[in-house]
């Protein structure tokens, strides 16, 4: 068998993370829905391109948490279950404090302006009462605060969690924007008090108060 030069590779693990992404990008729009079989034939012709991609894509997102295959079965958009999420917000209500601790010491001037663009663009959404431009928003900024403590390590496991999180809210997705607004207006107040122990705590509740709002929306 001929071996695959290293552009041949390098070709087919970027076409392979491509290919990853936008699936992913699917999934979490919510184009498939949560326990939905992804279709590989139908992937496969959606992006003009052979089932091999595809499949690795598959094994990429099982890794990441997004999707489970079954033998002779097929490839499926992850069920998360409500013990699950709340095993996923005790892990997260720890990150949540980390981050704001972190970033309350070291957030810079630029770094405060760009938050403060985010909110104003997701109470633009609030005041429209867009839930489905505000919720992109709302992830947005959380990914953006991980994103400016610059830890590799912290960003990549929040961001699965978060990704698997987003499987089951997807599932029960509830409003109450004005209120998600001012939970946000305070992480950003406390942050740029530049005050460690209350950006930590606020950030923490904030992410206490989603779980109640999720198991309230469960209960309804």
């Amino acid at each position: 068998m001929e071996k695959l030069s290293t552009l041949q590779l390098i070709q087919s693990h970027s076409l392979t993370t491509i290919i990853q992404e936008e699936v992913e990008k699917m999934i979490l729009r919510g184009e498939v829905s949560v326990g939905g079989r992804l279709n590989e034939s139908e992937l496969a012709q959606r992006f003009g391109i052979s089932r091999g991609p595809i499949r690795e894509a598959f094994r990429g997102l099982e890794e990441s948490g997004l999707v489970r295959q079954e033998k002779n079965r097929g490839a499926f958009v992850r069920e998360i279950s409500i013990a699950e999420a709340d095993e996923i917000y005790d892990l997260r209500e720890a990150l949540e404090e980390l981050i704001g601790r972190k970033l309350a010491q070291r957030i810079s001037a630029e770094q405060l302006a760009e938050l403060e663009r985010q909110i104003g663009h997701m109470e633009k959404a609030a005041a429209s009462k867009d839930a489905t431009l505000y919720h992109p928003l709302n992830l947005q900024f959380h990914d953006t605060l991980v994103s400016f403590i610059g830890n590799g390590k912290l960003t990549a496991v929040y961001r699965k969690l978060t990704k698997e999180l987003l499987l089951f809210r997807l599932r029960s997705l509830s409003g109450g924007m004005d209120v998600s607004i001012e939970e946000h207006r305070q992480i950003y107040q406390a942050i740029a008090e530049r005050d460690a122990e209350k950006a930590g705590a606020v950030l923490r509740r904030h992410s206490e108060l989603s779980r109640a709002r999720m198991h309230r929306a469960m209960s309804a």
